[in-house]
């Protein structure tokens, strides 16, 4: 049975960090590509990060980018999102998700991914 964890949310001043993580197990981790995705109430989905199978490169959304890194340790089967300076508006339920193939151009796409986590919440208060 595949599964995705996330932990590490909470609640947290602006200008502050979390460090999301995302434990699976149930399929070749090595061989996934992992994205981190966001749903703030009222709003689409949008994609935060992705990182290729073998860890390089990593994608960010233009919003996130110089704020959020995402790491992937194959040895534990988990990603990493570490998110600093954080905002108001990065409020959201995060989640990660897992394909065994990704489109390079359409890394941002949620139809990518076929595995799906139950979320965390993060809140930022001003």
């Amino acid at each position: 049975e595949v599964k995705l964890v996330e932990s590490g949310g909470g609640l947290v001043q602006t200008g502050g960090s979390l460090r999301l993580s995302c434990a699976t197990s149930g399929f070749n981790f090595a061989n996934y590509a992992i994205a981190w995705f966001r749903q703030a109430p009222g709003k689409e989905r949008e994609v935060v990060s992705c990182i290729r199978r073998n860890g390089t490169p990593t994608y960010y959304a233009t919003s996130v980018k110089g704020r959020f890194t995402m790491t992937k340790d194959n040895a534990k089967n988990t990603v990493y999102l570490q998110m600093d300076s954080l905002k108001p508006e990065d409020t959201a339920v995060y989640y990660c998700a897992a394909t065994s193939y990704v489109i390079l151009s359409a890394w941002h796409l949620s139809e990518q991914y076929g595995y799906w986590g139950q979320g965390t919440q993060v809140t930022v208060s001003s």
